[in-house]
């Protein structure tokens, strides 16, 4: 059935609306946990170059300077909490060490992890909880404390980090598999409640990223070689092919996409 001349013009801006400018991140305020160093630094430097302030919870001060340097070229403020994440009623200090910084917070990207490699009948309890505890533990308390500010001013954007373990079961890595499967789970729960804040709760999926984490998996030869014949894009990613995502899920762009994991593998999933 054809449209009538004011169903049309009524079509023709409603498509004007979309601009370049939603994913713009000016006058925003993002957190980022360890944003010091690997993935999340470049998610820290991604939401700088589109126009966001930083602010980096980090266990120790590693590539504190290199990271500044990096945000503050691209005409951006950057603030650091040498902080230990897994320490009971931090997330909230953090939140508001925040606020207090840069007078207000819009986005948390939950970063900060680990991993212990051990076939699983040599794993240990105590790296059991180590890795709970930062991967999962602390993604749930930092959503908790940003909610709550969130839902007050009716916006924000939580983005967690998942993995191919999200969807797999792996190989020696059985708390890391736990805690991604446990993070995609948090994602969907919290963006059933908070959707109705207009807060948007969703999760990056890397798949193999070539970092200092995937280093004993890619010397191995035989291993290695598995991963590159699975990927139909046939080759390790590089860090940087994760940061326009990390900007699309913090900005206005991406307002209706909630408790998405969305999985950035060069296609390793589908095979």
């Amino acid at each position: 059935m054809a449209q009538s001349p004011e169903e049309i013009k009524a079509n023709e801006e409603a498509l004007d609306k979309f601009k370049m400018d939603l994913f713009s991140l000016e006058d925003k305020v993002a957190i980022v946990t360890g944003g010091n160093t690997g993935l999340g630094q470049g998610y820290a430097v991604a939401l700088a170059e589109a126009g966001a302030d930083i602010f980096i919870p980090t266990f120790g001060k590693a590539e504190w300077e290199e990271t500044r340097q990096m945000i503050e070229k691209r005409g951006h403020k950057v603030a650091f909490m040498d902080v230990d994440l897994t320490e009971k009623g931090i997330a909230e200090k953090v939140v508001a060490e925040a606020v207090k910084t840069f007078g207000h917070i819009d986005i948390l990207i939950n970063n900060a992890g680990m991993i212990k490699r051990n076939p699983i009948l040599e794993s240990k309890d105590e790296d059991w909880d180590r890795v709970i505890n930062i991967n999962l533990n602390a993604v749930y308390h930092m959503s908790m404390a940003v909610s709550k500010v969130f839902a007050e001013q009716k916006s924000g954007k939580i983005i967690n980090i998942g993995s191919m373990l999200s969807f797999q079961g792996g190989k020696f890595i059985p708390s890391y598999t736990a805690s991604k499967h446990g993070v995609a789970g948090l994602t969907k729960a919290f963006a059933s409640e908070m959707g109705a804040y207009n807060v948007q709760v969703n999760a990056i999926a890397p798949g193999y990223i070539k970092t200092a984490n995937t280093a004993p998996i890619r010397a191995d030869k035989a291993r290695n070689q598995e991963i590159l014949d699975r990927i139909p894009a046939g080759h390790w990613a590089e860090p940087s092919e994760l940061m326009g995502v990390a900007v699309f899920l913090a900005s206005p762009a991406s307002n209706y996409v909630n408790g998405h994991i969305l999985a950035v593998d060069g296609g390793y999933l589908v095979r």
